[in-house]
C-alpha cells in the first residue's frame, strides 16, 4: 500500500468515528452513528446483546422533573350586604376573602390601650397584637390564636388576635362615628409595625397572613 493511500485510509477512519457522536437512547441510522459499543437499535443507539454491555442500563437517560403544580386557586365570593353613610358611602361585610396559607390583606395601625378585649384581657400597644375582620375573626373562633404576618419586605412577625376589627356597622357612635371596617383588615398595635420594619406613618400596608 502506497504511502499517499494508508494516508487516506486513516483519514476516512477517523472521519467515520468522529461521526459516531449519538449517546444511549440517542438517534441512529446505521452503526456508525452511536458511540462506542452501542449498536442501531429500532432508530436507537442501545446497548448491544450480543456482547453483553450495560452501558445504557448503568446510566440511563436523565428524565426532567415535571414543574411543580400551580397552587390551588380561591374564589372570593365574599360581598357587601349593605352600605352606611359617614364621609361617603361604606360597604359593610359580614365575611372576608377566604383564608389561605398566604392571605392578602391591609395591615393598618390600632389603638389597643382602651377597654378590655376579646380575651376578657387589657393589652397595649407594646403587645404584638391584632384585631381582625368580622369574616376573618369569625365569630370570635380565632380570639386568641396567634397569626403569621409577612410584609413585602420579607420581614415576618406573630401575632394574637385579640379583637375585632367591625366590618358590619360603623358611622354611630359606639364606633365613634368612624367607617366600617373593610372586610381585608389585620389591625395591628404599633409593636407588629415595628417587628416589620414597616412605616408607622402610612395609612396602610399590604401584607399577607396565615393560621400558625
Amino acid at each position: 500500500m502506497s504511502h499517499l493511500a494508508f494516508l487516506s485510509l486513516i483519514f476516512t477512519i477517523f472521519i467515520s468515528t468522529s461521526n459516531a457522536i449519538s449517546q444511549c437512547n440517542g438517534p441512529c441510522k446505521t452503526l456508525d452513528d452511536c458511540d462506542g459499543q452501542l449498536i442501531c437499535i429500532n432508530g436507537k443507539c442501545n446497548d448491544d446483546p450480543n456482547v453483553g454491555t450495560k452501558i445504557c442500563k448503568n446510566n440511563p437517560p436523565s428524565v426532567p422533573f415535571p414543574p411543580p403544580p400551580p397552587p390551588p386557586t380561591t374564589t372570593n365570593t365574599c360581598r357587601p350586604f349593605g352600605t352606611v353613610n359617614c364621609n361617603g358611602i361604606h360597604p359593610i361585610y359580614r365575611c372576608s376573602p377566604p383564608v389561605t396559607s398566604l392571605t392578602p390583606a391591609q395591615l393598618t395601625l390600632n389603638e389597643f390601650d382602651i377597654g378590655k378585649s376579646c380575651d376578657g384581657k387589657y393589652h397595649n400597644n407594646n403587645e404584638r397584637i391584632v384585631a381582625l375582620s368580622t369574616g376573618w375573626f369569625a365569630g370570635r373562633s380565632r380570639c386568641g390564636k396567634m397569626i403569621l404576618i409577612r410584609a413585602n419586605n420579607g420581614k415576618t412577625v406573630t401575632a394574637k388576635v385579640v379583637d375585632e376589627c367591625d366590618s358590619t356597622m360603623g358611622c354611630d357612635a359606639e364606633h365613634a362615628f368612624q367607617s366600617p371596617c373593610k372586610n381585608n383588615i389585620v389591625d395591628g398595635s404599633i409593636a407588629v409595625w415595628r417587628a416589620l420594619g414597616l412605616d408607622t406613618n402610612l395609612d396602610n400596608v399590604t401584607v399577607t397572613w396565615s393560621m400558625v
